[in-house]
């Protein structure tokens, strides 16, 4: 089973609002099962990375981090925007990783890939497992800001985030994905994970439009 890309007549295309972040898009397109052409509104999205770090005892590495949109201090897991020119996700899934939570990986594989919200933004979201940690030397420190200064880490068993997503207590959508597949992998023995660099096929069709 496989999410099947598809190649669509656009009859228009419109920036209709431009953000500090993200513009809105508005598309005229046609599909061969509609009956009249159709309008959508969608957020343009750079596309961004995000990073479950393991320690050598299984434990993911979260941080409490205010977001404004939904006025909650949620716990998330290290994570960016792909808004730096020609970075490749993985070199930019370490950046992120060293910035936010002042760790460096000697392994990392993809865990998981995932679009956001089709029906309203075009955003895709690769998770990397990044495991044999170490710490950057605090005189390379990544030196943090606005809501980034007040980030509360903490080193949290698998197990125990596992059942505070399930009991509804984490409720960051690419946390829970990050936890629940790094569970699953876990069971599996870690064999069948894909390396950093494999192919993104989501992303690599919609930066081809």
């Amino acid at each position: 089973m496989r999410d099947q890309p598809v190649d669509v007549e656009v009859s228009d295309s419109q920036t209709v609002f431009r953000g500090k972040v993200w513009d809105v898009q508005r598309e005229t397109f046609t599909l061969p099962e509609a009956q009249r052409p159709m309008v959508r509104d969608f957020v343009r999205h750079t596309g961004a990375v995000a990073i479950a770090a393991l320690d050598a005892h299984d434990r993911i590495f979260l941080m409490r981090q205010y977001r404004h949109p939904i006025r909650t201090r949620d716990w998330e897991i290290p994570a960016g925007l792909l808004d730096v020119d020609g970075e490749d996700p993985a070199a930019a899934a370490r950046r992120e990783l060293a910035e936010e939570a002042d760790l460096r990986a000697a392994d990392w594989h993809v865990l998981a890939d995932y679009v956001s919200s089709p029906g309203g933004m075009d955003e895709t979201l690769r998770i990397y497992l990044a495991r044999e940690l170490s710490e950057v030397p605090d005189a390379e420190r990544f030196a943090r800001a606005d809501e980034e200064s007040g980030i509360e880490p903490r080193w949290t068993p698998l197990a125990e985030a596992r059942e505070a997503v399930i009991a509804g207590g984490i409720g960051n959508a690419t946390t829970q994905l990050a936890v629940l597949h790094a569970c699953a992998a876990r069971e599996r023995g870690w064999e069948d994970l894909r390396p950093a660099d494999a192919p993104w096929p989501a992303r690599e069709h919609l930066r081809g439009r």
